[in-house]
């Protein structure tokens, strides 16, 4: 499934696409959809926003379509007299204007809500707060790990919960852990303050550097000029801070990748 990032990229090429032109054509695939498609034309995408992996489309009129690709989902984006070839992929979600339209594909969560209303949606209701949101801070990130909710928690299970920082994911994970020097059984209840300042900026920092950088891997670059992965599918190749090889496992059903040598317990031996 992708993570924050690249859904954040997604919904900035849908923008590009179609923000603020008039829409000629409006599809739904669904039938508790349909209604809306008239009301529809003529109207404009004013915003389409990202929480975690959802999606918020926003219309002049005071409509917001909320969805989610889950594991399937696809938008794509088709410029005026382009030939459109749908694959084996079901059409869900057409949406158009005089020179591009943008199409969601094999998605199964998809609602439209009165703008007003739609954070009461039951999904936006159980996620924390968007790691991309740039209000949020590394004290507000450190808060949340030392909360009740979250403080007893095992590292390798709570960066993959949405409820925690909505947008993380599985490379983010690796990634997150990596730069803190802690592995996925480390708790936040077992960490000194200065090494939980370092987790929860590396959880900002990372999934940010991944949206700026555009997702780019390249293994010539150094870290901070484009994005690549420091651990993340590397198994058995060296790491590049302490010189141990990577190693791949499976934490919470997931692969995971990380160096024994320098992910280790620092402080207190566990």
């Amino acid at each position: 499934m992708p993570e924050g990032p690249e859904i954040r990229r997604a919904a900035d090429r849908l923008q590009q696409a179609v923000i603020d032109r008039p829409l000629t054509e409006v599809w739904f695939a669904f039938p508790r959809l349909q209604p809306y498609q008239l009301p529809l034309i003529g109207e404009r995408v004013t915003a389409i926003e990202t929480r975690g992996k959802a999606l918020l489309t926003h219309f002049s009129q005071g409509l917001t379509m909320y969805s989610h690709n889950q594991l399937y989902g696809v938008w794509r984006v088709f410029k005026l007299g382009d030939a459109i070839d749908h694959g084996k992929r079901s059409l869900r979600v057409k949406l158009a204007t005089a020179e591009s339209a943008i199409l969601l594909y094999s998605a199964s969560e998809i609602e439209i809500w009165p703008t007003q209303e739609v954070n009461q949606h039951p999904f936006l209701q159980r996620i924390g707060p968007d790691v991309l949101d740039n209000q949020l801070g590394v004290e507000q990130v450190k808060a949340r790990l030392l909360s009740t909710r979250f403080y007893h928690r095992q590292l390798g299970g709570l960066l993959l919960d949405q409820a925690f920082l909505a947008g993380l994911g599985n490379y983010l994970r690796a990634e997150i852990l990596w730069l803190a020097c802690l592995l996925p059984s480390h708790k936040p209840v077992d960490l000194a303050d200065d090494r939980l300042t370092l987790l929860a900026s590396a959880c900002l920092s990372i999934a940010r550097h991944s949206y700026a950088m555009r997702g780019t891997m390249d293994e010539t670059a150094h870290h901070g000029a484009l994005f690549r992965f420091k651990v993340f599918a590397r198994e058995g190749q060296q790491c590049e801070r302490c010189g141990g090889t990577i190693v791949k496992s499976s934490v919470s059903s997931r692969p995971f990748f990380f160096c024994p040598r320098c992910q280790i317990w620092v402080g207190v031996d566990p």
